[in-house]
């Protein structure tokens, strides 16, 4: 039997919302190292600076971080384009404090790659890229448009344009190469979190199965002794009654009904078999119809539509998987529908695709994104009066269709019409044992 496992879902929209808190604590942190630098040149050093406009842009910094903390929660992440703009205002704020203290001959001109390496991370390549475009436009005027630097009074300090041009360059290729390599560690970092994830995600669905395999094997010994003396009862009742017309189609039902109970607990003890030496061919309409067949019993039409044929029909083998899940979303739309069920039945070059329809209420909107999660604390369907449960039926099913390398998608149909949709499609391969060589 083939194992499938749908890849894990790596949500992007998540990874890249940046925690505002670390902003801010950087931020905060930038304010007090700024203000204290400013302190030391302008009287520690005396040196002649425009220290009230440096306090100024400071102020907005510092401004910015109590309107964020007090618009937002700490816990709040920032969307990439949010996260940019607060980036971005890091990289005007900082180059206007080295415009008024000597531009690019500033020592701390190199934290203008600062924001970039932090934007590199976390958010998408195209907003670093605009950042890190932004961080080399803002360089380059400060190379040319600045005030001197703050240098002690009665000299000027001149500084040789091919060192202001070295400044420029090692600037630019530290934030490019710092760039990348934080972009790299970081995707790395995110791949293992993403195999460690989709491993932890695999275990847990086979812990599951085996869990699974094991109570099956243990109802079908439990459960056989008393559905044996049930039929033998329901013989004898037969027996005694068969002369009362009253009691024939209810008696005729019960005996059915326990030669299902019958099947289904010997399929059950079957579902791990893997030596598919010993199963039978199966075409795909007589699949359906085995499925199918032991649910028309119960007052609800089952319809069954086959689409135009572009090739001969499937033949596969008899897998007891498939004829299980596909049995359980049968029963589980019988039981919520109205009164019609339809399957419709594609079978073309590259696929076989099963789609199962009622006329019921349909999944309910908040539980159909965790259908197939087992244990639901809620009812899988909004008509509460008509079965519901925990989803594991449905989790048993998706799983075991899955391991048959199918693919199932959940959906509620199109208003006006009501009810549930399931579709379940394979790659023509793995139901077909012929190939795709014969044309109808």
């Amino acid at each position: 039997m083939n194992v499938f496992f749908p890849p894990f879902i790596d949500d992007h929209s998540i990874r890249h919302r940046l925690r505002l808190q670390t902003l801010t604590r950087l931020r905060w942190l930038a304010v007090v190292g700024q203000s204290v630098t400013v302190l030391i040149i302008a009287h520690g050093y005396e040196f002649a600076m425009p220290e009230l406009f440096c306090f100024a842009l400071i102020a907005c910094s510092a401004w910015l971080n109590v309107f964020l903390s007090v618009r937002f929660p700490a816990a709040h992440r920032l969307p990439p384009l949010g996260a940019t703009g607060v980036l971005s205002f890091d990289v005007l704020q900082l180059s206007g404090l080295l415009f008024m203290t000597g531009g690019l001959a500033n020592p701390f001109s190199v934290l203008l790659c600062v924001p970039v390496i932090i934007s590199s991370t976390s958010q998408p390549v195209r907003h670093t890229l605009s950042l890190g475009a932004l961080s080399v436009a803002s360089v380059t005027v400060l190379a040319f448009y600045s005030l001197p630097l703050p240098w002690y009074p009665g000299n000027d300090f001149e500084v040789p344009f091919l060192f202001i041009l070295g400044a420029w360059i090692a600037i630019v290729s530290t934030t490019a190469f710092a760039a990348f390599y934080s972009f790299q560690v970081s995707a790395e970092a995110n791949l293992l979190a993403d195999a460690l994830a989709a491993t932890e995600l695999v275990l847990q669905r086979e812990h599951h199965i085996s869990a699974l395999d094991g109570l099956a094997a243990a109802a079908a010994h439990e459960l056989g002794t008393p559905l044996a003396t049930i039929q033998v009862v329901a013989r004898e009742m037969e027996k005694m009654l068969v002369d009362d017309p009253r009691f024939t189609d209810d008696l005729m039902l019960l005996r059915s009904q326990t030669e299902r109970c019958r099947d289904i607990l010997r399929r059950l003890t079957t579902l791990s078999a893997e030596d598919e030496a010993h199963m039978l061919r199966l075409p795909l309409g007589s699949l359906i119809e085995e499925v199918i067949a032991p649910h028309r019993e119960f007052g609800i039409a089952i319809d069954v539509i086959h689409s135009q044929y572009e090739m001969r029909e499937a033949i596969g083998r008899r897998n007891p998987a498939i004829l299980f899940g596909l049995g359980n979303l049968i029963e589980n739309a019988v039981d919520f529908a109205n009164s019609q069920v339809t399957v419709t039945v594609t079978n073309d070059r590259n696929r076989v695709e099963i789609s199962i329809i009622d006329d019921g209420p349909g999944f309910a909107p908040d539980v159909l994104t965790q259908i197939g999660v087992p244990f639901l604390n809620r009812r899988n369907r909004l008509d509460r009066d008509k079965g519901g449960g925990l989803g594991l039926g449905l989790f048993i099913a998706k799983t075991l269709l899955e391991r048959s390398g199918a693919s199932l998608t959940f959906s509620n149909r199109l208003l006006p019409a009501t009810g549930a949709q399931v579709k379940v499609s394979w790659p023509r391969d793995k139901m077909d044992l012929f190939g795709t060589d014969k044309l109808l």
